[in-house]
């Protein structure tokens, strides 16, 4: 009983040692609101998806104003990174767009802006555990735990496209 154990332990250690394996290098993103999924690509090819991705607390529609809590759809660039910000990394979405903005302006309102892909809040208790903030709790942005951010940190370079998809 105790090998059949072990053995189901190694197996079970094997599998999460293959799940946070590294991809290579992305030169496309595509994040699917409704299937709530994050997927890297590379020359054409799907090289790992991640589920369960948070979203803005208003996760239907596309982000139009300020505080709306909405997360933004439509292709963006990710632009830069932040290893110092208030969430376990975070990978800057390039909104708003020219678009967005002249939507905005043509409102009076402002549209918002510091859209990231981040990982979980500093100081989050079990956050390295993997424990997650419960729900769609950012305020537009897009949110992983904190091991797989850090594996999208590695693979997504700047200027990488990204699509954001309802």
């Amino acid at each position: 009983m105790a090998r059949a154990a072990f053995l189901a332990f190694a197996l079970l250690a094997g599998c999460a040692q293959a799940q946070e394996m590294a991809p290579p290098v992305a030169d496309f993103v595509l994040i699917d609101k409704s299937d709530r999924t994050l997927t890297l690509y590379t020359a054409g090819r799907a090289t790992m998806t991640v589920s369960g991705i948070q979203l803005g607390d208003a996760p239907e529609d596309h982000k139009q104003f300020e505080g709306d809590e909405r997360t933004p759809e439509g292709r963006y660039t990710i632009d830069y990174r932040n290893p110092n910000s208030a969430y376990y990394l975070s990978l800057h979405i390039s909104y708003p767009n020219a678009a967005d903005r002249a939507f905005a302006r043509a409102q009076g309102r402002s549209p918002g802006g510091a859209i990231f892909i981040h990982g979980q809040p500093n100081g989050l208790p079990g956050a390295d555990a993997g424990l997650r903030m419960p729900g769609d709790w950012t305020d537009g942005c897009i949110a992983v735990s904190n091991g797989t951010i850090a594996l999208l940190w590695n693979a997504i370079p700047d200027g990488t496209p990204i699509e954001i998809r309802p």
